[in-house]
């Protein structure tokens, strides 16, 4: 049985985005790399799927502008509801 190889988070998800950006076959990339094509294909498909939610890792930055933008989305919002009920 081979040895199980731990691969530092950076590399992983330099990998998956090599999958993604480039089109390449996941089990292509893998050989290159000399992953499992398996991990690497679980990797494709959780980023995939983050990707279409809008649940992808976000860094404090981001955070922040999302809180930002989601605070003004309700201020506005509100106004919108405020201006309609004042308008005959």
């Amino acid at each position: 049985m081979g040895k199980r190889r731990n691969y530092d988070a950076e590399f992983r998800e330099g990998a998956v985005r090599i999958v993604l950006e480039t089109g390449k076959p996941a089990a292509e990339v893998a050989r290159d790399l000399g992953v499992h094509e398996g991990t690497l294909q679980t990797g494709v498909s959780r980023a995939r799927g983050a990707a279409e939610t809008g649940t992808g890792p976000l860094g404090e930055a981001e955070r922040e502008e999302l809180a930002r933008l989601r605070a003004e989305n309700q201020r506005l919002r509100k106004e919108t509801v405020e201006l309609e009920m004042e308008s005959p």
